[in-house]
């Protein structure tokens, strides 16, 4: 065991606790993690910035709200309905139009009605999908088009590209592809795989789907690997300056590309998970420690970035 510990240490590994106490507690003030846990607030903060987020909809705070659902679906019956309080991707439903009113097919092909819909609503006004079962509401906002470069390595859903950020210095990246297992959800608990980005390239490498290395996709066939992220220093740029705008100097930045908009920023978590080092067969914390070193006092994006991809080089 004291050998496996100390060669985890020597590929910079990052756990948990070494991220908690050593990142996210010195870096990231209680105070700005609204900016995080809730969805509504940070979109309002990335478009008063110049960000792009997917086109809001509508919001539904109550019970008596939800008469207003069916006038908004039937303008937007391609749209997602999500938590603004949620968390690991839990109570998001994303519906497409099956040409026939008040009738919405899910990611999964299920085709459901309204009344199952404001039934989903009730649920996320309870809490039942927020973090600490709070009362919330339910945003409903514009649906990604997939980008036709993720077409042949994505099942049903649409790939987010999740950026590690430390003090606006992006240090790490992954590319979530969905699969039939995880229902067309680009979620790795459900499923989806996990595939590592070389950051200074912007060009996927070999990935994880659960415990096992894969190097294609499990219900295409094709490979994983080598596929050029559009508008990757647009991506790295859009990355780096929520760390101005949320204060939180640990964070991870979940953004999509869609066909017809362009990347656009889905969400940011203060918490960010640790599958981003198995995704990339390489450790955190040896790049973390050397920003931390070099990069602390950059104000320049574009310097940031520079930072980001050289310290990406060498560890």
């Amino acid at each position: 065991m004291l050998k496996l510990i100390r060669a985890y240490k020597k590929l910079g590994v990052l756990g948990l606790n070494a991220r908690n106490l050593l990142y996210i507690a010195r870096y990231n003030s209680r105070k700005n993690y609204p900016f995080a846990d809730n969805k509504l607030k940070f979109k309002e903060v990335a478009q008063a910035a110049g960000l792009a987020v997917p086109e809001l909809y509508g919001v539904i705070s109550s019970v008596a709200e939800r008469k207003i659902l069916g006038k908004i679906l039937n303008e937007h019956p391609e749209s997602v309905i999500k938590p603004a309080h949620g968390s690991g991707g839990e109570g998001v439903l994303v519906l497409s139009a099956t040409g026939e009113q008040g009738r919405f097919a899910r990611v999964s092909g299920q085709v459901i009605d309204l009344d199952s819909v404001q039934h989903h609503i009730s649920n996320t006004l309870h809490g039942m999908y927020s973090l600490g079962g709070q009362a919330d509401q339910a945003m409903i906002e514009y649906r990604v088009k997939i980008d036709p470069i993720f077409e042949n390595v994505s099942y049903r859903g649409v790939p987010d590209i999740r950026i590690i950020v430390f003090t606006g210095v992006p240090v790490m990246a992954m590319i979530r592809l969905p699969t039939k297992i995880s229902k067309g959800r680009a979620n790795l608990h459900q499923g989806a795989i996990g595939a590592g980005i070389i950051l200074s390239e912007g060009v996927t490498r070999a990935g994880v789907q659960g415990s096992s290395v894969v190097d294609t996709h499990p219900d295409t066939g094709i490979s994983i690997k080598g596929i050029k992220i559009p508008h990757w220093d647009n991506l790295l740029e859009n990355a780096s300056r929520c760390y101005e705008l949320t204060g939180l100097g640990y964070l991870g930045v979940d953004i999509v590309i869609d066909q017809d908009k362009g990347p656009m920023i889905l969400e940011i978590n203060a918490r960010p998970g640790l599958a981003v080092q198995i995704a990339n067969h390489v450790g955190l914390n040896n790049r973390l420690m050397a920003v931390e070193a070099e990069g602390r006092d950059l104000s320049d994006t574009s310097a940031r970035i520079a930072l980001g991809k050289a310290v990406s080089t060498k560890f």
